[in-house]
């Protein structure tokens, strides 16, 4: 099975994403726009995992959301990767407290690695977003991310990490689909 472990913004702050995006999708039918229900920011992407690895991260991922205190983030701006003249990957940014955020996505890895399902991007820089569109081949979304530099959202709360299995599309060039088999709360701030 496909895992990775994410937080989940609330549907308040995914309404104002919608707003802001919504306006923005007729004019680049060419891209696969991301929903609101594949909306999350991936911690650690931990690729295929066979059944009895995933029953054993369980423990090891509410270890390491225990370790860390909830974070408060907004979404704001856009970005593309690789760049956004020759994107895969249409964006939008993580403002807040990414230093906590930072640390708990390494704790959230070296949890995922000592349940036996080491992250294949462990060791690459952390780069929290919010991937709202995809891109077939290359694409120059530049315009895009002109059109949502000005995007600031509503501060909101992380308070719980999810552990999430990807379904792949059942149709050709359809999104695939999220079901969420394990959530551990984030430490309490008090």
């Amino acid at each position: 099975m496909r895992l990775f472990v994410a937080i989940a913004p609330p549907p308040a702050v995914l309404d104002e994403v919608e707003a802001a995006v919504a306006p923005l999708r007729p004019a680049w039918p060419g891209l696969r726009w991301t929903g609101r229900e594949a909306w999350h920011v991936t911690l650690a992407f931990l690729g295929e995992v066979g059944e009895d690895t995933a029953g054993a991260l369980g423990p090891r991922l509410e270890r390491a959301a225990q370790r860390h205190p909830c974070v408060s983030l907004s979404f704001a701006a856009a970005g593309a990767f690789p760049a956004p003249r020759r994107a895969r990957v249409l964006w939008t940014g993580i403002h807040g407290d990414r230093r906590t955020l930072e640390a708990l996505a390494r704790s959230v890895a070296a949890g995922a690695r000592r349940g036996g399902a080491p992250p294949p991007d462990e060791g690459r820089r952390f780069r929290p977003h919010l991937t709202l569109a995809r891109c077939r081949a290359p694409a120059d979304v530049a315009p895009l991310v002109e059109a949502l530099a000005g995007y600031a959202g509503a501060q909101w709360t992380a308070g719980e990490i999810h552990l999430i299995r990807s379904h792949p599309p059942t149709e050709a060039g359809g999104q695939p689909t999220y079901e969420v088999t394990g959530t551990w709360p984030l430490r309490s701030q008090a």
